[in-house]
């Protein structure tokens, strides 16, 4: 039998437990400095191996069973080596993402062109102002154990240090950095006080150099005036937009990345799925999602129909929304080495890539005109369109009902029905562009409506139309999942009680 999430929780699978700790054994081989050195830590001593060998450890499985992706993960992790899941060694997703591990820089890229863009016993170090600390990162990294007067008690992913070896490197690879404030609230920061946050990434790059990046970031500060925090009724319409009642916008509201910190979210999340269980970590999810909505929407006490998001935070809930129901989140249909692999990924992919991980995007083709962004939800299902997915994992052109009539009646071989050819190719042709700017490759799948494979399209669409409701138009979503308007009530509800 295959093994389950089920199995692990129940201990069901004895050798699962020494696997990992094998694994984990390699990955903390260190070679350079003496365990019994005074001053060192156990930490440093376990550091990454390949901060002294510089050995990556990529890990390509193609196989319908399980291979053990999820006790290898440690051991890829600490290396910041490539993880690659597919079902056969013939498919595109192996042979194609094996070819890309060797990509080159650009011949007008200068003093680079034609070099691999791979690099290798890369570390990184923050250095940050007295007024805040560095609680800890989640990504492809391992602590090096370096304590400071800026490493924060509050740890965050891989905390109590300043300083991480990344292993092996590319252009694409992404950690997320979590900081703490120390400055305490009674005390406020003198205006005009400024942060600086310094970056320091060193590596060997693939021509033999080694090269040191140092990048800084510099802010203001801001405090929060007595009384900000009372919450007043929002704008009337016609009256202007969100605080145009008060003197001074908020900086901290006007400034605030919901792209990014859905990302630092959802890595979070993952983390704590380690050590957690998953109710517990969607619980967690829902009060932080409650909390900012607090704190930063304006609303009448008590009124959920006053409850309103400014621009900078409108699309902040329907983020959590689909990461609620992602596969981070959420393990059925998925084995323990597909859960690993799905969230080893969203770990060390940029912000873009993982927003699309959480909140595939969605491209409907019709007669009507060219291509337009569609809405993640059932009602974009319709009998004349085509749709295409974009998963990052999975990339599906999906054919409405009538649609796919007319092309199993070969209309599109017709002179006389061009256009119907050419609404065909059109959603292949972007499928396409897509999968060859993409590590890994996609599995690129071709469906129709109410056939077995539009469960890859179905199955991440916000079900505002099901077999329990009475929605108008679209496809029905054959779940018991809330939808997102069922979801924002709720959250309206519950941010407004005072």
């Amino acid at each position: 039998d295959i093994r389950s999430h089920a199995d692990l929780s129940r201990n069901a699978e004895p050798l699962h437990k020494p696997a990992c700790e094998f694994y984990a054994s390699l990955s903390k081989r260190h070679k350079v400095g003496d365990k019994n050195a005074k001053g060192s830590s156990t930490q440093a001593v376990q550091a990454n191996a390949s901060a002294s060998s510089m050995h990556v450890v990529d890990v390509f499985a193609c196989s319908l069973d399980q291979v053990g992706i999820l006790e290898m993960g440690e051991l890829v992790e600490s290396t910041g080596g490539y993880m690659v899941l597919g079902d056969s060694f013939g498919q595109s997703v192996f042979k194609e993402s094996l070819r890309r591990v060797f990509r080159t820089y650009e011949e007008d890229v200068p003093e680079d062109a034609g070099k691999m863009q791979m690099a290798f016993g890369a570390t990184m170090e923050v250095l940050t102002s007295r007024e805040f600390k560095v609680s800890g990162a989640i990504g492809p990294v391992t602590s090096l154990g370096k304590k400071g007067p800026n490493v924060s008690d509050l740890e965050v992913g891989r905390g109590g240090t300043n300083a991480w070896s990344l292993g092996g490197i590319d252009p694409g690879t992404t950690i997320a950095v979590y900081f703490d404030i120390s400055n305490p609230g009674t005390s406020p920061l003198p205006e005009g006080k400024r942060r600086f946050i310094q970056f320091l990434t060193k590596y060997q790059h693939s021509n033999g150099r080694t090269r040191l990046r140092a990048t800084t970031i510099c802010g203001p500060w801001h405090n929060t005036p007595p009384g900000d925090g009372n919450k007043q009724a929002p704008p009337r319409p016609g009256a202007g937009g969100f605080n145009s009642g008060m003197d001074q916008p908020n900086p901290v509201k006007m400034s605030f990345d919901q792209e990014a910190a859905a990302v630092l979210l959802a890595r979070v999340a993952v983390e704590r799925t380690e050590s957690e269980d998953i109710a517990d970590v969607l619980r967690w999810v829902d009060r932080s999602l409650i909390r900012l909505g607090a704190k930063f929407a304006d609303y009448v006490p008590d009124d959920p129909s006053s409850f309103r998001l400014s621009p900078e935070f409108s699309l902040f809930p329907q983020f959590v929304f689909h990461l609620r129901r992602s596969q981070f989140l959420q393990l059925f249909n998925s084995s323990p080495d597909e859960a690993a692999y799905y969230r080893y990924i969203l770990n060390r992919e940029n912000t873009q890539n993982s927003l699309v991980m959480i909140q595939p995007t969605l491209l409907s083709y019709s007669f009507n005109g060219p291509p337009q962004p569609a809405l993640l939800d059932s009602q974009s299902v319709r009998p004349d369109t085509i749709l295409l997915l974009d998963t990052f994992f999975h990339v599906v052109v999906f054919h409405g009902e009538t649609t796919a009539a007319w092309r199993e009646q070969r209309y599109h071989e017709r002179e006389e029905h061009a256009a119907f050819r050419d609404l065909l190719e059109a959603p292949q042709a972007d499928a396409q562009m897509i999968m060859d700017n993409r590590f890994p490759v996609p599995r690129y799948i071709v469906c129709d409506q109410h056939k077995s494979e539009a469960r890859f399209l179905m199955a991440k669409l916000n079900p505002s139309v099901t077999h329990n409701s009475e929605g108008v138009g679209g496809a029905q979503v054959f779940t018991d999942d809330v939808s997102l308007r069922v979801f924002m009530e709720h959250l309206m509800k519950l941010a407004v009680q005072s």
